[in-house]
């Protein structure tokens, strides 16, 4: 996505894309994680795209990894999306193991905002962007299936030929809790 929001920056910075109006809700975020953290989504979202472009710091939205309430946090972030009238573009990737957001396999269709395990594939995949890999949470909240199938468009950036195999199934395998991304 790094590619994608800077594309975005540069064309604000050159073309005059406004985001002045604009609201955002991420996927998710680590669990027991403080937005400040280097290795936050919130961080992340600030250095790559919110401070670059010209959206109103107080219109972008990422669950609170280290909200006293988990379960709470998760409610309340479900209830912003329902009042801002839901999402407009839902902007996703894909894990190795199908996951979107942190649906790991067998997420339900129908969940929502939660409190999710990480499997040992998506351990092994994001624990390298730590400076520490020991350091990665080993859960995290994510927005549901069902919360993300909600979208009006639901855009997938896809890039890598190691992500060939996963598509393909996602795309022309059944529908499966399996692969959230089916």
């Amino acid at each position: 996505m790094e590619s994608l929001y800077a594309r975005l920056a540069e064309m604000h910075k050159n073309d005059g894309l406004d985001f002045s109006a604009a609201k955002s809700f991420n996927l998710d975020e680590y669990a027991g994680m403080a937005p400040e953290d280097v290795n936050s989504y919130r961080y992340y979202m600030n250095k790559h795209l919110f401070n670059n472009i010209n959206i109103d710091m107080a219109n972008t939205h990422l669950p609170v990894g280290n909200a006293p309430d988990l379960e709470a946090e998760c409610q309340k972030y479900e209830d912003d999306i329902t009042a801002c009238g839901g999402i407009d573009l839902q902007l996703l990737g894909i894990g190795r193991s199908g996951h979107i957001g942190f649906n790991e396999p067998l997420s339900p269709f129908r969940s929502r905002t939660r409190a999710v395990g990480l499997t040992p594939t998506t351990y092994e995949q994001n624990s390298p962007l730590f400076d520490n890999p020991e350091d990665m949470p080993k859960r995290a909240l994510t927005m549901g299936v069902e919360t993300v199938l909600d979208s009006r468009r639901i855009v997938m950036l896809v890039t890598g030929e190691e992500k060939a195999d996963i598509i393909a199934q996602a795309i022309e395998g059944p529908m499966t809790s399996m692969i959230s991304a089916s």
